[in-house]
């Protein structure tokens, strides 16, 4: 995909005037001079919008984690990674849910911390092609077009396009990224792309729903798993107030697991651990943003 292509998407990502309209959040809880405790701990998860949608997938764990944590915890609504980061800035939320690709970009604006990870079983990114294209390995695919889904999806897009930098592709040049949303496999099927690049589970889903065979588009590579999913803590909080979080999310994991996946939402955990986690541990991410011409994550929005 050019890099022109890409930026025309990525517009500038300016939280100046959001923060300066949130100033006025309640900065209760501040301890002397090392960091903010506060009595309620506010919870957002960014791939859920709305209040409604938060309690119908996440309240059993909202619960769950009062009683691991001792804590009280209470929603706080956002509408993506972008509301977040400005929630994050302005002190008004103190935890967030957030995926791979999301992490380093609210990262890099706010420097929230993340202090615990939910894994997610067989997170990875795989590339299939068309039977009896003759394409068998990645670099094959030099000069010919690749249907991903969305701008900025961590298995969608990152994931796909770090096995192609890895195999000595660049995506910028050497072969037509087509972001096509959630019609990128039926394009894939119908001929319009080479190649397809996407989540593990949409291409088993997809296999599984048209009753094809893996040999009916064979994959050509199966990438590593993905880095997890993350919860990071705003940069505010006492480094010790977090730790207590943290330790009371390890040690309750099985009861937090289980309460995530009592949602059919989060079928995507099923079999999950709640781990230790560090920033180092996203730098793949990071790699494969650069490879599409994203190098500076203050400017980057959702598109």
């Amino acid at each position: 995909m050019k890099r022109r292509s890409l930026l025309n998407y990525a517009i500038h990502f300016s939280l100046g005037l959001a923060v300066a309209a949130c100033s006025g959040a309640d900065s209760s809880g501040i301890g002397a001079g090392d960091g903010r405790r506060p009595e309620t701990i506010k919870i957002a998860v960014t791939d859920v919008q709305g209040l409604e949608e938060l309690q119908r997938d996440y309240e059993a764990f909202r619960t769950s984690l009062g009683e691991a944590t001792g804590k009280d915890i209470e929603f706080f609504p956002v509408a993506d990674r972008t509301a977040a980061a400005v929630a994050l800035q302005s002190d008004q939320v103190d935890v967030v849910l957030t995926g791979p690709a999301e992490y380093v970009v609210v990262r890099a604006k706010t420097n929230a911390e993340p202090f615990v990870a939910i894994t997610r079983p067989n997170y990875r990114s795989v590339i299939a092609v068309q039977p009896g294209s003759n394409i068998s390995k990645v670099a094959d695919l030099k000069g010919k077009k690749i249907a991903m889904s969305d701008l900025g999806s961590t298995s969608g897009q990152l994931g796909p396009t770090k096995i192609l930098v890895d195999s000595g592709l660049d995506p910028e040049k050497d072969i037509e990224i087509m972001m096509l949303g959630d019609a990128d496999l039926q394009a894939f099927k119908n001929g319009e792309t080479d190649a397809w690049g996407g989540s593990a589970t949409d291409y088993e889903r997809f296999l599984e729903a048209e009753g094809l065979k893996p040999e009916d588009f064979p994959l050509i590579k199966t990438g590593p798993l993905l880095p997890s999913d993350v919860f990071v803590a705003n940069s505010t909080l006492a480094p010790d107030f977090v730790e207590e979080i943290k330790q009371g999310m390890i040690e309750n994991q099985d009861k937090l697991v289980g309460a995530i996946i009592s949602a059919e939402a989060n079928e995507k955990y099923t079999g999950s651990e709640i781990v230790e986690v560090n920033d180092s541990d996203y730098e793949s991410i990071r790699e494969a943003y650069r490879a599409v011409g994203i190098n500076d994550f203050n400017e980057f929005v959702d598109g």
